[in-house]
């Protein structure tokens, strides 16, 4: 068995050489100790432990048939629509577990881009990236690599192209019969800190005279050249404060921008170079499986917000007014669609090549990231009607430790009295903490592209022109009509057209 613990995982990145990783300006030498990445870490460790514990193993591991062994679910290829299944189940237990992003789907869902891009160019006769990419997907399983995924470049002014910007875009700089050289830097990487290995892939579809920046590769976060610059979140100095409750949850997310000064990648660890005809389906294919993810994720951590929702209600005696009972079927009803959808893009998928190929449904998975652009924030309203105005004004837990206000803080903030004023406090952080984040609405919005990039796709798809045509028909315009076989008035997209496309 190749599955490793979460210490193995932690203790694998604690010593690192090359890689320079900065917080606030300054250097961070062990990522697994520094107190504003430590929440991140753990985070990151709960996809390993998810693996032995008994209530998520079912969800967490997977046979492949590349190594002949159980791994990790986040370094499994999708081998059915029930594999797809699996992945939003799991994303929504662990949003349970760790009440943040866990950071390691961007990688896997690359992982799983790169899988069935290989193999699609290797259907039409090249075959090398694709076996390069075999031996790179086992040598993951067996050690059950911390992957991260890097497709956001700066882009710089949105109205040029990468040649016209070269700095924007992450570029192929020279290439030897040994490797490549690449320079440039990708935003808003997900996990990036506290990953072993970063797969990178290109933004957007380009043109012949962007092909240098049309490169898809693999290589280790500690390697010469490579920097990283973590990001701000809101709040986010209360990990610096060594609390435990205004802190919470105690795991969280990171972002940030990685840049590559000039680094060395092996030729066995390129997947793509200068295809520029294959970039827009690679993006395709990505971003459906991306925007599939976030139907499980942001519904676990939409459970989470209900929960200390609801629990307060509780505690000021409230939980069952009607328009709190109205309030919290609202938040229920936003949050299944969200998970619904994730199921459906799952459970209807598309076989795209041989050996198990298989993509989520691309409607179903851009109608549940178009979902996830809403429902969250108006998920976070209701709670926050709900919790009241001592969500954004609580007494912190210095206030509450200090015995000259502690019993001023009981006296004044009590509920009910099953219930104590440190767990009222606790509860109400809790919901700021997961509610206003990151990782439930800056990346609701922006995680998977913008708002804008799902409803070009999903008005791509839908075949108006069938539609009308069966207006017509049955409003005696037209006297006939040629019913397709589909029930839905879809048009296949790019990545449907090249593959077999089996459901």
């Amino acid at each position: 068995m190749v599955l490793r613990t979460g210490e193995e995982y932690v203790n694998a990145i604690k010593h690192r050489n090359k890689v320079e990783i900065y917080v606030m300006g300054n250097e961070v030498n062990d990522v697994t100790e520094h107190p504003f990445l430590k929440p991140s870490i753990l985070a990151f460790k709960a996809t390993y432990d998810a693996a032995y514990e008994e209530d998520s193993k079912h969800l967490a591991r997977a046979w492949s048939v590349f190594v002949n062994d159980e791994v990790n679910r986040f370094t499994h290829i999708h081998r059915s629509p029930e594999d797809l299944a699996y992945k939003i189940k799991l994303l929504r237990k662990l949003s349970h577990k760790t009440g943040a992003c866990f950071q390691r789907c961007v990688g896997w869902d690359a992982l799983n881009t790169l899988y069935v891009t290989t193999k699609l160019i290797a259907e039409k006769g090249k075959k090398d990236y694709y076996e390069r990419f075999i031996e790179y997907l086992k040598y993951v399983q067996k050690n059950d690599i911390a992957l991260a995924g890097a497709m956001t470049d700066v882009k710089g002014v949105r109205t040029l192209k990468p040649h016209e910007q070269p700095h924007a875009y992450l570029r192929v700089t020279e290439v030897t019969k040994d490797g490549i050289y690449v320079s440039g830097a990708k935003a808003n990487i997900t996990g990036i800190a506290a990953a072993e290995e970063v797969i990178v892939m290109p933004t957007r579809a380009m043109s012949e005279k962007d092909q240098e920046f049309a490169v898809a590769f693999s290589t280790p976060l500690d390697t010469e050249g490579i920097k990283v610059i973590v990001g701000r979140q809101i709040n986010d100095g209360r990990r610096m404060e060594n609390g435990e409750i205004d802190g919470l949850p105690y795991r969280s997310n990171h972002e940030g921008l990685i840049v590559f000064d000039n680094v060395f990648i092996p030729m066995e660890r390129v997947f793509m170079l200068k295809d520029w005809q294959m970039s827009g389906i690679l993006v395709e294919i990505f971003s459906a499986y991306h925007r599939q993810g976030y139907g499980g994720c942001k519904s676990g951590l939409g459970d989470v917000i209900i929960g200390a929702a609801y629990n307060l209600a509780k505690q000021i005696g409230v939980e069952k007014a009607p328009h709190i009972q109205n309030k919290l079927t609202e938040m229920v009803l936003l949050n299944e669609n969200m998970y619904g959808t994730g199921m459906a893009a799952s459970l209807d998928a598309i076989k795209l090549c041989e050996d198990g190929c298989w993509w989520v449904n691309p409607m179903f998975a851009n109608i549940t990231k178009q979902l996830v652009t809403r429902f969250p924030y108006e998920i976070t309203k209701l709670s926050t009607d709900i919790a009241g105005g001592i969500i954004g004004t609580a007494p912190s837990e210095w206030d509450l430790k200090n015995p000259k206000l502690r019993q001023l803080i009981e006296k004044y903030l009590q509920g009910i009295m099953d219930y104590s004023t440190e767990e009222r406090l606790r509860i109400v952080r809790l919901l700021e903490n997961v509610s206003f984040s990151v990782a439930f609405l800056i990346e609701s919005v922006h995680g998977a592209g913008s708002p804008e990039a799902q409803r070009i796709v999903i008005n791509r798809i839908y075949d108006y022109d069938y539609a009308e045509k069966i207006a017509k028909y049955l409003a005696n315009i037209e006297k006939s009509i040629n019913f397709k076989e589909n029930a839905e008035p879809w048009k296949k997209t790019d990545t449907e057209k090249i593959g077999k496309q089996e459901k």
